[in-house]
């Protein structure tokens, strides 16, 4: 398993403690499942391929990983514990998962702030969110985004949880 979206946020919502933290959060839950304990972003993430829990392979590459090609949905992306994650048309919905991205995985310029600032911080503000199961309130690519959908409602386990997410990261295992 290389690929994951983690079962678990912090009590903080967004706030890890920088990116130190998400790395180490990751790398615990992915302790718990027996996964590569890394975790990375578009420039520091190796070449793939990414499988998640089931052995299906969720993308090739980086470049197919940002491309129409790759295979994120609500069948593909479970949790650590292979779970299914609830989507947009559960109850309780988490298809919100913390990115910080443009959506070809890119970091935003100086002065927009999508990361809650490397995420370590609480309060207001807002971060990029993706949505795991590719659904969004309207049919456009956008909202569709699994690392670029919307900007969060705030920093706080209760804002994310406020428009469907639970302060969730995804996990992509370094070669």
């Amino acid at each position: 398993m290389t690929f994951f979206v983690t079962s678990k946020g912090v009590p903080n919502g967004a706030n890890f403690g920088g990116l130190k933290g998400a790395d180490k959060h990751c790398q615990a839950v992915a302790a718990t499942a027996g996964g590569n304990p890394e975790i990375n972003a578009r420039d520091r993430i190796g070449k793939g391929p990414w499988v998640n829990m089931a052995g299906v392979q969720v993308t090739a590459d980086v470049n197919e990983r940002h491309s129409d090609k790759n295979k994120f949905n609500v069948e593909v992306g479970r949790f650590n514990n292979g779970r299914g994650i609830p989507g947009r048309l559960f109850v309780i919905n988490q298809h919100d998962i913390l990115t910080g991205s443009t959506a070809d995985g890119r970091a935003y310029p100086p002065g927009k702030d999508m990361t809650y600032g490397n995420w370590t911080k609480s309060g207001k503000g807002s971060a990029k969110v993706g949505h795991h199961d590719r659904m969004g309130l309207h049919d456009d690519a956008p909202s569709k985004s699994w690392n670029s959908a919307h900007p969060s409602r705030g920093y706080s386990a209760a804002n994310l949880r406020s428009s469907g997410g639970a302060g969730l990261l995804y996990f992509f295992a370094a070669n």
